[in-house]
């Protein structure tokens, strides 16, 4: 052994020891429900790579986030109810995976978490009553009437007009001050830049940790990860991402965007390489797939 060996196995217990009370102190200050932090796991983890999980190991990894194995039954129990989760029995073990329908939502949460793109311009829609609830859930706001007005996104005027929506293109003409007034007025900014702002000041630690170079564990690797993607997901996805020119000023989504980005990409090798220590029905779960791959790709062009 080298004579700065016991000073580089010391300087590694400190950085373990670090990266042990951080995750600590983001659990605590996260609280996640079992059943929303189990979906996280799956949306992260399991689903990219295409094979069940057993029980075993959500019950370790929730655990480590606080969550009781009784809470994660429990959860599991319901996810099951709800046809979002299918179980399957092999021997005295269990595993879970996705249904067909879950599928569907976590591929659509999956292109806002990991493939963003920011809306392009406006749609002014008249709706049936029924689609009123589902257009308001996807960013839109009511002006009155049938009438609501909300960003243009990625397929969504195929959806719209395949349940009876009439779409009108819409452009400002006003000058970008009146936009954000209106913005400001009709939809609820304040909620989503408090939210952003939460997230970058929770993991601004653990960005220090990555500047400085510090090693992390595996295993410490997908537990931050895993809440990186849990705060983040509960940010991103009630926001409607509307056009840059509608936001105010020194917006905080651009900033957690680019946060979480540069911090999964960072925590990503460790991660991964410690799902593949995670038991499926086939044996172990692959460290890399295709879309576990893409999704590193895509976050760094963000």
């Amino acid at each position: 052994m080298s004579k700065d060996g016991p000073a580089l196995v010391t300087k590694r217990a400190a950085h373990q020891d670090k990266a042990k009370a951080l995750v600590a102190d983001i659990a605590s200050k996260l609280a996640p429900r079992a059943g929303s932090f189990i979906v996280t796991l799956y949306g992260d983890v399991v689903e990219p790579r295409g094979l069940p999980l057993w029980m075993g190991n959500i019950i370790d990894i929730c655990g480590l986030a606080g969550i009781s194995e009784t809470l994660v039954r429990t959860a599991v129990s319901r996810l099951v109810a709800s046809g979002r989760l299918v179980g399957d029995r092999q021997g005295r073990r269990s595993y879970y995976h996705l249904t067909d329908e879950a599928r569907l939502e976590f591929a659509h949460a999956a292109r806002i978490l990991f493939e963003p793109t920011d809306a392009s311009g406006w749609r002014l829609i008249w709706s049936p009553g029924e689609a009123v609830s589902a257009l308001e859930k996807l960013g839109f706001v009511k002006l009155g009437g049938s009438w609501l007005i909300g960003p243009a996104k990625d397929d969504l005027d195929d959806r719209l007009a395949q349940a009876g929506a009439v779409i009108f293109v819409a452009e400002p003409l006003s000058a970008s001050d009146r936009l954000i007034q209106l913005v400001a007025a009709e939809w609820k900014c304040a909620e989503w830049e408090e939210a952003y702002a939460s997230f970058l000041t929770l993991f601004a630690p653990l960005e220090a940790i990555r500047i400085a170079g510090q090693d992390l564990s595996d295993m410490h690797c997908l537990q931050l990860r895993l809440f990186l993607v849990h705060a983040y997901r509960l940010a991103a996805l009630r926001d409607p991402h509307l056009p840059v020119e509608a936001l105010p000023p020194a917006w905080s989504g651009a900033k957690a965007r680019a946060l979480f980005a540069a911090l999964y990409d960072w925590l990503s090798p460790g991660a991964d390489r410690h799902a593949a220590t995670l038991q499926s029905v086939e044996g172990l779960l692959p460290e890399q797939t295709e879309i576990v791959s893409r999704r590193r790709q895509t976050l760094r062009g963000v």
